[in-house]
């Protein structure tokens, strides 16, 4: 079996939700017109068409580092971030999010 496509989500110094969505833009490399909306990153996460041309075949793994200030600093914001990723992972079986453990809790 292959291993999926990782892809890394670096949220290291995101602060608002603007911030959080143009990091999946640009880690996921979506079009311009992603609506930067909860409900548009439910629908890209679940579309493997949008997803990196390398994800195609193995599936898609997000792996989320430099979260917990976001988390600490937008708890609200996060709380449905961390619903969107993991209903879209739900609901779509060839993509993995994984919080990375650790880094700065600042």
């Amino acid at each position: 079996m292959t291993s999926p496509h990782p892809v890394t989500l670096d949220l290291d110094g995101v602060t608002d939700k603007a911030g959080f969505m143009d990091r999946v833009a640009r880690a996921l490399a979506l079009p311009d017109w992603f609506g930067r909306n909860w409900d548009a990153l439910a629908d890209v996460l679940s579309d493997p068409g949008l997803w990196p041309e390398a994800a195609a075949g193995p599936g898609l793994l997000i792996v989320v580092t430099g979260w917990r200030p976001y988390a600490a600093a937008r708890p609200d914001e996060w709380a449905v971030a961390q619903d969107v990723l993991k209903e879209a992972a739900d609901r779509t079986p060839a993509l993995t999010v994984e919080l990375a453990p650790g880094g700065p809790t600042h």
